[in-house]
């Protein structure tokens, strides 16, 4: 047996400590996903537009699907993997820019709406969607004043249009921002006079643009005419939305010199509104589960003490046979359960999902995905998801041939199918659904034909080879010998039903996550970052412990009422949490979603059933593993004759 030297514990545990320590900051420090680009005056600056977005239909739409100006040629920005999943199409705009070099009414283009194009903007508008544009892979937000904290907050892109009435009148109409001032904070080099991009901001206007004469592309505007020095500053004459009429769409141009130093130019964009809360929530949250699994590990520990002690001391036969407990269930505890397939099959789904998410926390923890590199995270998930097939495989197999399986081959298609094959048909339809209201979030024929290739070109294998390598190893064996007639289980109490004490167990690791949870279905929804990965990190091993725990407690209770038929119900116990994740998002929708399109309902509600079936398999393996490793090690601790 190997002898770990005292220096390497040390050297683990201040790697450990300087972790814990990274990832309290992990709001402020990122690595940048792309190298710093330095531009002299007068360099041309590319300005790409995003899709639109919306919180009311959560349908992402191309730029171009409205009628706005377009450059020459639309040229595609090379896209990842996750940015098509996210629904993100990057194109060129024909917004020209220069570095430090401002300008003022510059005309994009005039256009006339016709019936379809009025509809088409009215639609978006009532609909409040963004127009999200990048400049040097920074996102386009507008800054908004708030009074009450004295400060002002973010907001990603802006808005289409917006809906008022004249003075005077009841009638509602729709009107469209066709003036953007731009401005562009740099920060320069004294010794270079180059400089680099730190801030994009904008400010919209509706604004019905006039002039003299007919119209041929270069007339002279009277609302807005830089030789006069005049610029639209406000939206008292705005520009209507109707069938038959002209829209002119301008910008202005500013450039503002910035302190902000270019590694520290995401910081105002991952800043959280209401970040006090949010720390207060995540500590007190972390406190109460921390003091709740101390409670917990201290009467395990005192009370199988006690049990082992007594039974290791008893010297007769009658004695023992006079002892009631979970010694008494020995010979039936390691008996193979009913459905011991299905169970192989999503404790090696389980192991993969865990290793997936715990080297993903990791990366995100050390700042590599951060979300300058864009569509990252979502990559990298199906990437570790598709190469920890080989893990999914070896335990699956391990625990097939400790249950005396013998068809191993048919154990492991199961498991690199069952799981990702169920997301998969999910997946499907609502992507169908998507693709039926004419998305641009709907995923096309290439991409999912990678996500088939991933699936069964690299997952499949690897999950055939782990199982091969799992089931060539000898099997594990049981502390204690299983009889040949099973026992049987004695009427239960009330309290220890297995429906009661499934939903009882899932509680408390749901309670470790739920303040989280909060923060990230917004950033999801509601479109936010989010980045404090840090915190998730600490929850996650919080909610590795707490799993654990209240299986064990839960396992142990069951045990000393004599039921051995612990396996599926220690997976289920803490996989119980997957529902009350779910009733939580339903809880989210109602309070503080407005989504009113069908369509979008039933997109959010597919996608939370699979967070929560994936949820449900990561945590039901947890819980597993911890009984099984307690059930071994206290009935290997007893004298059973």
């Amino acid at each position: 047996m190997e002898v770990v030297r005292p220096q390497l514990i040390h050297r683990w545990i201040s790697v450990f400590v300087l972790i814990c320590l990274f990832s309290f900051e992990a709001q402020c420090f990122y690595l940048p996903g792309v190298a710093p680009q330095d531009f002299m005056k007068g360099d041309p600056l590319m300005v790409k537009v995003n899709k639109l977005t919306s919180t009311k239909t959560q349908l992402p739409y191309s730029y171009y699907s409205l009628p706005y100006c377009t450059p020459k040629q639309i040229v595609d920005s090379a896209e990842n993997l996750g940015e098509v999943l996210r629904g993100d199409r990057i194109e060129n705009s024909p917004f020209e820019f220069h570095m430090r070099e401002p300008q003022m009414c510059n005309v994009v283009c005039r256009i006339v709406l016709n019936a379809k194009n009025a509809k088409e903007l009215k639609e978006k508008i009532e609909d409040e969607y963004r127009v999200n544009m990048i400049l040097d892979n920074l996102p386009l937000v507008m800054p908004i004043k708030r009074p009450d904290l004295d400060t002002t907050v973010y907001q990603h892109g802006f808005h289409v249009g917006l809906k008022g009435q004249y003075a005077g009148s009841k009638e509602e109409k729709h009107f469209i921002h066709n003036h953007l001032t731009f401005t562009v904070k740099f920060h320069k080099d004294p010794q270079t006079d180059a400089a680099r991009v730190v801030g994009f901001e904008v400010k919209p206007f509706s604004v019905k643009h006039e002039y003299d004469g007919e119209w041929n592309g270069k007339n002279r505007l009277t609302t807005c005419d830089p030789h006069a020095k005049r610029t639209v500053t406000s939206s008292d004459s705005p520009q209507e939305v109707e069938d038959k009429k002209e829209i002119i769409f301008t910008y202005d141009v500013e450039f503002e010199e910035s302190d902000i130093k270019w590694a520290s130019r995401w910081d105002t964009y991952l800043l959280m509104a209401d970040d006090q809360i949010h720390w207060f929530s995540i500590v007190n949250s972390l406190m109460i589960v921390l003091f709740l699994s101390g409670m917990v590990a201290m009467i395990m520990l005192r009370t199988l003490y006690r049990d082992i002690s007594k039974y290791n001391q008893l010297e007769t036969q009658e004695e023992a046979q006079e002892e009631t407990g979970w010694k008494l269930v020995h010979g039936d505890v390691f008996r193979p359960p009913i459905n011991s397939d299905l169970l192989c099959v999503y404790v090696g789904t389980g192991v993969q999902f865990f290793g997936m998410t715990v080297v993903t926390m990791t990366f995100a923890v050390l700042g590599f995905l951060s979300p300058s590199n864009r569509g990252g995270l979502m990559t990298a998930m199906l990437l570790l998801w598709a190469f920890m097939g080989v893990f999914a495989g070896y335990a699956s197999a391990r625990l097939y041939k400790m249950f005396k399986g013998s068809e191993w081959k048919k154990i492991t298609l199961k498991t690199a199918l069952m799981f990702p094959g169920v997301v998969f048909v999910l997946f499907f339809v609502l992507n169908a659904l998507i693709w039926g209201e004419k998305s641009s979030g709907a995923v096309p024929f290439g991409t999912m034909f990678a996500l088939v290739f991933l699936w069964f070109g690299i997952a499949v294998p690897l999950v055939f080879v782990g199982s091969y390598v799992g089931f060539k190893k000898p099997a594990i064996e049981d502390p204690v010998k299983t009889n040949k007639i099973p026992r049987q289980v004695p009427e239960q109490a009330w309290y220890m039903n297995p429906v009661f004490s499934i939903l009882i167990g899932g509680i408390l690791p749901f309670g470790a996550v739920f303040i989280e949870l909060f923060f990230i279905l917004t950033s999801i929804w509601l479109q936010q970052f989010y980045y404090i990965f840090g915190f998730l990190f600490i929850v996650l091993v919080i909610l590795i412990v707490t799993c654990a725990e209240i299986t064990i407690v839960l396992c142990y209770f069951q045990l000393c009422s004599e039921d051995y038929l612990w396996w599926w119900r220690s997976y289920l116990t803490s996989g119980s949490s997957a529902l009350y994740l779910f009733l939580y998002a339903a809880f989210y929708f109602f309070t503080k979603l407005e989504i009113t399109k069908p369509v979008s309902g039933m997109l959010y509600f597919g996608y939370m059933l699979i967070a929560s079936y994936a949820f449900f398999v990561l945590t039901g393996t947890i819980g597993f593993y911890a009984c099984f490793w307690f059930t071994r090690l206290i009935y290997s601790s007893v004298k059973i004759d």
